[in-house]
């Protein structure tokens, strides 16, 4: 929701007649405000917008999301009913889950919150809790490796963050050409490999049915025990009951989660119980003053009166769609 009210008020200069739903609208409501619109714009609907939900409006044009996933979206049943969804990719966003990626992998590495906690109880130095020392050195020291798994906008910009660190940076992507790599500065790997030979894994791939569970128990059993996994990428894209197993084992030394599969997790949550062995965010990693959705909007207003004017809007997730969404929708504008 556009707490400012200014794209509301620019949809309305248009000519549109805009229903806001309340923050904490369950889905019926949202259901009963939805019915008969052109254009859905937001960041979540409560849920799935299933096929059910798109098809209670036949003219529907276009979801215009506020954020950069669109998994919340049947994006089978969008294309068959000529739905465009938009998302917005804005660097605010991805840049975002990049920095917050860092100092999640970082406050594992370091172990602040321990030291942290050890001063407060009143110690100090004895026992030491030592940090991991992550960039190669003059005297021999070859540094950590770092493992990315999607090469997209927040991987891209991850590996950007942490070349000065000098640190070892491999990546494993299928669907991007092998000049990104050399270009961003990351080795190529495959996903195996990577799992084998990192001491950090990040994730940053898109919620897809290949990436469902990607990261199950066969290969959570493929890293080092000495090893981190960070997730800011979709809370099922991992398997978190196998990598609850994984850390109670001490087969694996931690893992940062900003992203569960169900959210929030409910109370007695085996990951709850983990201590220092994992660190925990509510889904809000590029969460930032002068960030988060607010730079998205905009893009999200200007895709839905593109769409009202009968014409295609930018940053369209389901390009599959656009020849069917021309013969229904293109050149014909509702906006007077």
């Amino acid at each position: 929701m556009d707490e400012s009210g200014d794209s509301h008020r620019r949809l309305q200069a248009a000519g549109c007649d805009v229903v806001v739903a309340a923050a904490n609208a369950d889905l019926a409501t949202l259901t009963g405000l939805a019915r008969g619109a052109d254009v859905l714009l937001g960041a979540t609907f409560r849920g799935v917008i299933d096929r059910a939900f798109l098809t209670l409006s036949p003219e529907l044009r276009v979801v215009a999301k506020y954020t950069i996933g669109v998994d919340d979206v049947d994006l089978d049943a969008a294309n068959e009913l000529g739905v465009l969804v938009t998302h917005s990719p804005t660097e605010a966003n991805w840049g975002g889950v990049a920095e917050g990626a860092v100092a999640m992998m970082l406050t594992l590495l370091k172990r602040v919150r321990e030291r942290d906690a050890k001063v407060k109880r009143g110690e100090w130095r004895e026992p030491p809790i030592y940090g991991t020392y992550l960039g190669r050195r003059g005297d021999g020291y070859a540094g950590i490796t770092i493992g990315i798994v999607g090469l997209g906008r927040a991987g891209s910009r991850l590996a950007e963050l942490l070349k000065p660190w000098r640190v070892r940076l491999i990546a494993a992507d299928p669907y991007v050409e092998s000049g990104k790599f050399a270009r961003v500065g990351v080795e190529r790997t495959d996903l195996d490999t990577l799992l084998r030979e990192a001491d950090v894994v990040t994730l940053h791939c898109n919620l897809t049915a290949e990436t469902r569970g990607l990261i199950d128990r066969r290969r959570l059993a493929l890293m080092k025990p000495t090893a981190v996994l960070v997730n800011t990428a979709r809370g099922v894209v991992v398997d978190v009951e196998a990598l609850c197993d994984a850390l109670e084992a001490r087969a694996l030394a931690a893992a940062a989660l900003d992203v569960l599969p169900e959210e929030p997790p409910p109370r007695g949550a085996r990951i709850l119980s983990l201590g220092d062995r994992v660190l925990l965010a509510p889904h809000m990693i590029a969460g930032n003053q002068g960030g988060t959705l607010g730079a998205a909007i905009p893009w999200a207003a200007d895709a839905a009166l593109a769409a009202l004017r009968g014409e295609l809007p930018d940053c369209v997730y389901n390009t599959e769609v656009i020849p069917k969404w021309q013969g229904r929708f293109g050149g014909v504008s509702l906006l007077p």
